[in-house]
């Protein structure tokens, strides 16, 4: 058995504004509580056109209080950029809003570059991301651990780590956390870094046996046809980004794959290998193999489709063509 779930960077699309965004998102929420998806995770971005994610706490307190049953959470909070304290204190407030349906995902990339980071911290200088993460889980705890408190009583709020190498892996592994890798957009390293992930676990307190999502982007419509158009958005984005033109998530367009070169459509195959396009019975045999090679316990699903109720309907037919699978 596995479950699905969702990943959404809350993509401002072309002729959209950032309000649409958020409807839309609410929306999706809803429709995937209905479908059986299991929790809805949102990206924290900074400084990059066409993602509105950067308030990621205030958009999981909205989604939230829009929903359920449905887990909501952070796909995922980039530690580097935020005090531990600051981050337990927001959380253990969420779970205290929603008790039973918050996760926390963390990672250590910074989610932008130089100066937003700058702008953020106030200075570019690393921190130890293990001591940061022992910190957050302290304060959660409220174990006395940490010289003060953060939300009093303790919080069970769940920890995941995100990644995309074998040093998160790693990192994961060693602190028994439930591990979630990128591989919607960096799937070179997938297989390498959760069969060491599940090698090297170590039980802790949180987590007695290894737990590992897998990212995957899908576009299912009716029609092959109708899902490959429907693509084009994600891929003129990704396109673009790697050009050093990010921006709004573009409309779709008949014909986007064959227009680009040899080598920008090798590169985007690349980055974009774990992706499924097809009506519901294409992207449901993609989907139980790659449930079959990776063995993961939960696929999260990147759609970046222009249209909302498009986007609906896509994630409501990957869910529906792997029904018998989902717990």
């Amino acid at each position: 058995m596995t479950a699905l779930s969702v990943l959404d960077l809350m993509m401002i699309g072309e002729g959209k504004t950032f309000a649409h965004t958020i409807d839309d998102a609410t929306c999706l929420a809803r429709h995937v509580e209905a479908h059986g998806y299991k929790r809805y995770w949102i990206a924290e971005h900074h400084d990059l056109p066409g993602i509105a994610s950067s308030a990621t706490t205030l958009l999981i307190q909205h989604l939230a209080a829009a929903t359920s049953t449905l887990r909501v959470g952070s796909g995922g909070i980039m530690l580097p950029n935020h005090s531990p304290l600051i981050v337990a204190e927001q959380f253990g407030t969420l779970d205290t809003l929603f008790p039973g349906r918050i996760d926390l995902g963390i990672g250590r990339a910074p989610g932008s570059a130089g100066l937003a980071i700058r702008a953020m911290r106030g200075d570019a200088s690393e921190r130890d991301f293990a001591q940061d993460i022992q910190q957050l889980t302290d304060y959660l705890a409220d174990n006395g651990n940490q010289p003060i408190r953060a939300i009093p009583e303790p919080h069970d709020v769940p920890l995941w780590l995100l990644g995309s190498s074998l040093n998160s892996a790693d990192l994961a592994a060693k602190m028994g956390l439930p591990y979630a890798f990128a591989s919607h957009f960096a799937p070179r390293f997938l297989m390498q870094a959760i069969t060491h992930y599940r090698a090297s676990f170590r039980p802790s307190a949180l987590l007695d046996r290894p737990y590992v999502i897998a990212g995957a982007n899908v576009f299912a419509a009716p029609s092959r046809a109708e899902a490959d158009y429907l693509a084009s958005s994600h891929r003129h984005w990704v396109s673009n980004l790697y050009a050093g033109k990010a921006g709004a998530l573009p409309r779709p367009q008949e014909g986007f794959m064959e227009r680009l070169a040899d080598v920008d459509r090798h590169n985007l195959a690349q980055a974009m290998s774990c992706t499924a396009v097809g009506d519901k019975d294409d992207v449901g045999s993609w989907l139980r193999q790659f449930i079959a090679t990776t063995e993961a316990d939960e696929i999260m699903i990147d759609a970046r489709i222009h249209d909302p109720d498009a986007r609906c309907r896509s994630y409501q037919l990957a869910a529906e063509s792997i029904a018998d699978l989902l717990d």
